[in-house]
């Protein structure tokens, strides 16, 4: 069944510059693996070699993490919307501040 898969700048690279693609599977991990497939240029930028979720990319399926439902075991029915995103990580301890010594 064909989902919409929504891509961060960063992989869009891979698909030919590109948003939006559209993708087949029942799973997330099927859908994923059906892009790796088609684009291999995405081989470990979402899974990882032991066929897990990258630790650096959140997947939402409709707006729901799929970390906190069955992650590549989610289900995934037609016209589902799924975006991958690159995990935020890092921060300041402050907008601006300078340190001195």
């Amino acid at each position: 069944m064909p989902v919409q898969v929504n891509l961060p700048t960063v992989l869009r690279a891979h698909v030919g510059g590109v948003k939006t693609v559209t993708a087949e599977g029942s799973t997330v991990g099927e859908v994923l693996r059906f892009l790796v497939d088609r684009y291999p240029g995405l081989s470990g930028q979402v899974i990882d070699p032991n066929g897990s979720l990258h630790k650096f990319v959140n997947v939402y399926v409709n707006d729901d993490d799929v970390r906190y439902l069955s992650v590549l075991d989610t289900p995934v029915k037609d016209a589902d919307d799924i975006s991958i995103l690159p995990a935020v990580a890092g921060g300041s301890t402050g907008a601006g501040e300078h340190h001195r010594r």
